[in-house]
């Protein structure tokens, strides 16, 4: 019997506004290179795959400024290679750089607030699992999920990233439940789906965009209304 449902945050819960697809098309416009949002989204798909993976290995804040801009270098490399678009150091230098100078906020999808309710109407318990490596105190109240997330377990506080066991174990203790009363969402397979399936949770893989389709082994839901469908 699934007691309590946890969440992973970035691309799952919330979103950033302006879409960054939108933001990438404007700067490589800039630079005379025509493409549409819509041509980046699966190829910012993979990019976050590759950043992600990064973040699993070691907190980013926790690099050298010189290995952060290496990373970032790739990830966006990674980004204009899926994109079909032949690009050198200095025109990703120079991406990168406009990207910083676009003002975005994090806002959450439609369905998040609905599906919430609906899982504590239910009697679930709900929380969430990040890899953020700061405080997200200010972030979460933001958004207005404080105080629907009781349960809120960071890499800053355990020390751990996932998919390191660990830091499903410490949201599983604060919840009270056993991994196997527990269900854990995520935009990631093997940092999310795999991390929590590693520790005897139920990994369920949040595919809003339908990029995911080779993966079959776990459950795979286009929106976040879907997870009642596992509890």
């Amino acid at each position: 019997m699934i007691k309590a449902v946890f969440f992973d945050l970035y691309n799952t819960l919330v979103q950033y506004e302006p879409p960054r697809e939108e933001l990438q098309a404007r700067a490589l416009q800039d630079f005379g290179i025509e493409v549409t949002a819509e041509a980046l989204r699966r190829p910012l798909t993979v990019a976050d795959e590759y950043i992600y993976g990064e973040i699993a290995r070691g907190s980013l804040s926790q690099r050298s400024k010189e290995e952060q801009t290496a990373i970032w270098v790739k990830y966006e490399g990674v980004l204009l290679r899926e994109a079909g678009i032949e690009a050198d150091e200095p025109l990703i230098l120079g991406l990168l750089g406009k990207m910083r100078q676009f003002d975005m906020k994090l806002v959450l999808y439609d369905d998040v607030l609905p599906a919430l309710a609906d899982l504590k109407g239910r009697g679930l318990r709900l929380g969430l699992i990040s890899n953020i490596d700061r405080d997200m105190t200010s972030l979460l109240e933001e958004v207005g999920l404080s105080s629907r997330l009781p349960v809120v377990v960071t890499s800053q506080d355990t020390g751990y990233n996932k998919p390191h066991p660990e830091i499903f174990r410490e949201a599983l203790k604060q919840a009270g439940v056993q991994a196997s009363e527990a269900i854990y969402i995520g935009d990631q397979y093997q940092i999310d789906v795999v991390g929590a399936n590693q520790v005897g949770m139920k990994g369920i893989l949040l595919d809003r965009n339908g990029y995911f389709e080779r993966i079959t082994d776990c459950p795979r839901v286009r929106s976040l209304a879907q997870v009642v469908e596992y509890l």
